[in-house]
């Protein structure tokens, strides 16, 4: 089965050459990471990344994808939040490819069978992946920075309550301990608030994020009503990078939808984090 991408033309360019281009003008962004190489002997175990239009976050997602590029790994966890609430609470898929402008990549279905077997929540279900874009905008951003042939794990939660989240999280250790994995969660964070409350908000919320604290993250986000959309997905790919034995999370680069665009009334919050 092709699983057919869902937001090409919209969120990211729809053939090949115009979305290379805009991949390296994200790069290049005043806001992006550059392009100078980034040889790091640092163990990276997971990142977090934006999940919007290239145009306003990808620059800051490009400093995730810089960060994990040098660690060539085979399979990508790819947890993300499910924006339209269909299919099951937590979903991964089998016996399918992804498709993008840049080519079709192919799911690591062993993998899929058995974090489904060990997880409680986590069924197998393509319907729960059929219209979402949380994980089909992170594979382009794959696609182009790795050089080595690698395989997607992707899950999706419709539920993303702490309970939810830690049980995946370990599922995914399981999985993740077994391969040369990196783990992404897929997550923008406040969403159309104003420029400096989103900032402030957002502060609040990524200073457990990279304590690796769960619990207090889930305390910050329902005290100060955080509109992070992928909190789930932080909080799994937390669990799971802190069993495969990451102390810390690094933030790598924060900007709004509103620092890019200008536009400050109603923006949306964008983080890359790494796991180190």
């Amino acid at each position: 089965m092709i699983r057919e991408p869902v937001v090409a033309g919209q969120f990211y360019p729809d053939n090949k050459e115009d979305l290379e281009k805009m991949i390296k003008s994200c790069f290049k962004h005043q806001f992006g990471p550059g392009t100078d190489s980034a040889e790091s002997e640092e163990r990276i175990f997971g990142v977090i990344c934006p999940h919007a239009g290239y145009r306003y976050s990808g620059p800051t997602a490009c400093h995730s994808y810089k960060a994990i590029a040098s660690q060539s790994p085979e399979l990508a966890i790819i947890i993300g939040p499910n924006h339209f609430g269909i299919g099951k609470n937590a979903a991964t898929m089998i016996d399918a490819q992804w498709q993008t402008p840049l080519g079709k990549v192919q799911i690591d279905s062993e993998s899929a069978k058995q974090v489904a077997e060990i997880s409680e929540f986590i069924e197998i279900d393509e319907y729960s992946h059929s219209q979402d874009h949380s994980l089909e905008v992170q594979i382009p951003m794959l696609q182009e920075i790795l050089s080595n042939e690698f395989q997607i794990l992707p899950i999706i939660l419709r539920s993303q309550e702490m309970k939810t989240a830690i049980d995946v999280g370990n599922a995914i250790y399981e999985i993740a301990k077994k391969k040369n994995a990196i783990i992404i969660a897929s997550s923008d964070f406040t969403h159309y608030e104003e420029n400096s409350f989103a900032h402030k908000q957002d502060k609040a919320l990524i200073e457990p994020i990279l304590d690796m604290n769960i619990e207090k993250f889930y305390e910050v986000l329902y005290e100060k009503r955080v509109t992070a959309c992928g909190y789930g997905a932080i909080a799994s790919a937390m669990i799971a990078c802190k069993e495969m034995g990451a102390t810390k999370g690094k933030l790598l680069s924060y900007a709004t939808s509103g620092d890019v665009s200008g536009d400050t009334e109603s923006v949306v919050g964008y983080g890359s984090i790494k796991f180190v």
